[in-house]
């Protein structure tokens, strides 16, 4: 199937392909690698069932590798639409991209978060609400749990910034350093490995900027494999990725949380070279 739509593709097509869970990504990876996108041909991978949607069929279909896997081939766009509306907009915006993109759905019919999106663009986040000392940055279909917790998290005081990235690859790098440099806490969240996809997507961002406020805190699957079967409600609950679970974890995190605004005041070099560490290694 995909050599075949990288041929059609190469003859002037504009071609989508498409399977379920794993299927269209892992079982073919070579051939996306060397006949899609080692060409740019305008190939558009779509998966429906991203995450444990599968959930009842176990590991073999439960889809928490993909983004990491198709974030790593060059020049592969790679998105992860919330709802209805940034899927719709997704699937519009590839249509006009030239190149290999990879598009992964849930399950269809997630809660609609937008009514309209103005200004849709491939590589750009959407704000769904402003807030104060924690942001939180969700991709993908897991957006039902990341809403659910932010209404616990305002029971308990807590009023955290939210953001949809319909696009990993290539990430909304602005978005990430303005929130990195202008809340204490930076919350990724996603239903997929926290190795290699959206989170590790973030940390990238925020580990090469020289001056930041925020630390990380990547909610996913934690680089285990989901031996579990399930409902996908289920299996997001036995590994952490249910609205209580989420709540639960920023909240402790904020309230454990060390500010080190101070330090970044000071480039890396000052810092090594001046007394802010005394010979035992521990700050003073």
């Amino acid at each position: 199937m995909t050599s075949l739509a990288a041929g059609m593709a190469l003859d002037g097509k504009i071609v989508f392909t498409y399977s379920i869970g794993n299927f269209p990504t892992m079982r073919c990876l070579e051939q996306i690698r060397n006949d899609c996108a080692y060409h740019n041909a305008n190939v558009k991978i779509v998966c429906i069932g991203g995450g444990f949607v599968y959930g009842s069929l176990g590991m073999s279909h439960h889809a928490t590798e993909d983004l990491a896997v198709m974030r790593a081939l060059p020049d592969v766009v790679v998105m992860a639409p919330a709802d209805l509306a940034e899927a719709e907009e997704c699937t519009k915006a590839l249509v006009n991209y030239k190149g290999t993109a990879y598009l992964r759905l849930g399950r269809g019919g997630e809660k609609r978060i937008h009514k309209k999106i103005e200004g849709f663009r491939i590589g750009k986040a959407i704000k769904i609400r402003d807030g104060k000392k924690a942001a939180i940055l969700s991709t993908g279909a897991i957006f039902d749990e990341v809403e659910m917790a932010v209404e616990e998290l305002e029971k308990k005081g807590i009023h955290p910034a939210l953001y949809t990235f319909p696009t990993v690859k290539p990430v909304d790098t602005e978005t990430v350093e303005q929130c990195s440099r202008e809340y204490e806490l930076v919350v990724t969240c996603e239903e997929h490995n926290i190795v290699g996809g959206f989170g590790s997507a973030v940390a990238e961002i925020m580990a090469e900027m020289k001056i930041k406020k925020a630390c990380l805190l990547r909610i996913g699957l934690n680089d285990v494999y989901s031996v579990k079967a399930g409902s996908q409600k289920y299996l997001r609950g036995q590994y952490g990725m249910e609205a209580v679970e989420i709540a639960e974890r920023i909240k402790e995190k904020i309230s454990g949380q060390t500010d080190f605004s101070y330090f970044n005041r000071f480039d890396d070099e000052a810092v090594s070279h001046t007394s802010c560490c005394n010979a035992g290694g521990k700050w003073i």
